[in-house]
């Protein structure tokens, strides 16, 4: 019997772009209207049967906010893979992804990842087309998702464990 791998990730981007929510999706398959800021910093862990082999996914939940960028930088390191998470109505959310892949880079000098649009049940104020340019600029795939229904969420997490095991 083979052991199954754990891999840490990471999910970081500013608050309230629906980060726990997309985490909350993908390992409790359910969705919470009312919201409650992440302190700190917080992780589930979920398997995920990927076509080369099963998974357990450490997922890191990073805080949005500000205040928590000095302990924030501990957490990231150890991880193989990060999502940056934006909203897709909110465009200063975009604008602080750049700021998001340093202060990751800076913990972790090679790291993959994944760039997110969240929110894509609501109405779209960030172009599509701006997200993609800025994740093929750092090398990451582009995934948009919606907490609330569901739409892409398993994909999210499935492209995480992949470049987690380096595939």
């Amino acid at each position: 019997m083979s052991s199954v791998p754990v891999l840490k990730v990471v999910v970081a981007g500013n608050g309230a772009v629906g980060k726990t929510s997309l985490i909350r999706r993908f390992c409790e398959g359910k969705f919470e209207l009312t919201r409650v800021a992440t302190i700190g910093v917080d992780f589930q862990t979920q398997m995920v049967a990927l076509p080369e082999r099963t998974v357990k996914l450490s997922i890191w939940d990073m805080a949005g906010q500000d205040r928590f960028q000095v302990i924030r930088t501990g957490f990231y390191r150890g991880s193989r893979a990060s999502a940056l998470v934006y909203d897709v109505t909110d465009p200063e959310s975009f604008s602080s992804l750049p700021r998001w892949h340093t202060e990751i880079m800076d913990a972790i000098q090679k790291q993959p990842f994944v760039v997110v649009g969240n929110k894509t049940d609501l109405e779209r104020v960030q172009p599509r087309a701006a997200a993609e340019a800025f994740a093929h600029s750092i090398g990451a795939t582009y995934i948009e998702t919606s907490a609330l229904d569901g739409r892409g969420v398993s994909d999210l997490f499935e492209s995480l464990a992949r470049l987690g095991l380096g595939a």
